[in-house]
């Protein structure tokens, strides 16, 4: 693959990335999904969602240490509706450390590379 082909296959799987992430979480359920649902049966739930009588796993949930965080719960901390935003940033922020990671990569392996030739003609005399 050349520089060209391959910076337009980065870009085009980050583009179909955010749309995902921006557009479609919007059509994503409310509703518990099936790992919520498993760790409650056994439990009585209200309407609102609370646990209200039984025995379940989902009673020994505690609250995460970033839970409070500005992206926490799918959203963007004050913004209703913000699950796509919130989808967008990740996207953003998952590409970022990971173009990050691949530089560094690239870096020391240029820099290992070009220090070997060197050790090989001094090994020599």
């Amino acid at each position: 693959m050349g520089g060209g082909s391959t910076r337009k296959f980065v870009l085009a799987g980050l583009g179909v990335a955010a749309v995902l992430a921006g557009g479609v979480s919007y059509l994503a359920s409310g509703s518990p999904d099936g790992l919520d649902a498993t760790t409650r049966e056994g439990c009585t739930v209200d309407a609102a969602g609370e646990i209200t009588g039984g025995s379940c796993i989902a009673q020994r949930a505690a609250d995460h240490e970033l839970g409070g965080s500005v992206l926490a719960d799918y959203g963007v901390k004050g913004l209703d509706g913000s699950t796509g935003l919130a989808g967008l940033i990740g996207v953003v922020l998952t590409f970022a450390i990971g173009l990050g990671v691949f530089w560094l990569v690239r870096r020391r392996r240029a820099a290992a590379g070009a220090q070997a030739p060197a050790e090989r003609v001094g090994a020599g005399n």
